[in-house]
């Protein structure tokens, strides 16, 4: 999961995701970065952090990162929150093989039309729960497609 600053939308995916395979007991590996190197080492923005817990999700013990080209090798898939992030992935990746693992994270939620999520950071708590719900719908899609759930 990528976003720009690893602080908002891809902690909020990945905390969704990481608890719907723990309840699902699905056997993958989740994580989240950020394109740019803002708040390396930082917890997720605490009004994303509030957002998740009312709803059930904890992300509190995330901690942002950069995307870096090593994560090629150690993801199967990229998901980017934007264009943007979708254009700094896809600077960073070597092969034709690397390219086809980025797609936009909406895309399991609405296919092939590179849907955007949101950036609440300048928003109000209206915003971060829009977009929970969002993201909260997108982690079901994709894991309906990813491990062939009905």
């Amino acid at each position: 999961m990528v976003c720009l600053g690893n602080i908002c939308r891809s902690p909020l995916a990945d905390g969704l995701l990481l608890r719907k395979i723990k309840e699902r007991n699905l056997n993958a590996q989740v994580d989240s970065a950020g394109t740019a190197n803002y708040h390396i080492g930082k917890a997720p923005d605490s009004r994303m952090i509030k957002t998740a817990a009312k709803f059930g999700t904890p992300i509190e013990f995330l901690r942002a990162r950069q995307f870096t080209a090593q994560d090629f090798q150690n993801f199967d898939h990229i998901l980017v929150m934007d264009q943007s992030n979708y254009s700094n992935v896809i600077a960073l990746a070597q092969t034709e093989a690397d390219q086809k693992k980025v797609n936009f994270f909406l895309d399991y939620l609405y296919p092939n039309q590179k849907s955007e999520v949101p950036d609440p950071y300048y928003g109000t708590l209206k915003d971060f729960e829009a977009v929970y719900q969002l993201v909260d719908e997108a982690t079901d899609a994709l894991i309906q497609k990813l491990f062939h759930e009905q």
